[in-house]
């Protein structure tokens, strides 16, 4: 099993920046593809991006493609998700989800979730 812990959500302005983490005990870490996901009120979980076991391979929703980037250090069991140029329409909950699989988009294709942490951008 794999127990996730997101931080680094916040209170910023448009055009800010931010790095949200996620932390990550057990032993499936390092074979696990992470994904990163948001939630707006009233809105379905969103796929924010995925990044593969090595780190080797990332992949984007296009509403955060060229503005976001994925990482991870196995050797510290965390993943990262860096935003830049944040709009308002970046409001949301983030969370990681561990998954089998790298490059999978719906969140039924992950079997392990964070309890999320929230992005708010004000204009």
């Amino acid at each position: 099993q794999v127990q996730l812990v997101e931080s680094g959500g916040g209170l910023v302005q448009a055009g800010d920046s931010l790095r949200l983490s996620c932390a990550a005990s057990g032993r499936t870490f390092s074979n696990s593809a992470m994904g990163w996901f948001r939630q707006a009120p009233g809105k379905e979980r969103e796929f924010v991006g995925v990044i593969s076991r090595t780190g080797n391979l990332r992949d984007y929703s296009d509403s955060v493609k060229g503005r976001s980037t994925i990482s991870r250090d196995n050797a510290k069991n965390t993943v990262y998700l860096q935003m830049n140029s944040l709009k308002p329409e970046d409001t949301a909950v983030y969370y990681c989800a561990a998954g089998q699989l790298y490059g999978r988009r719906s969140p039924a294709s992950y079997a392990y979730w964070g309890q999320g942490t929230q992005v708010t951008v004000s204009s």
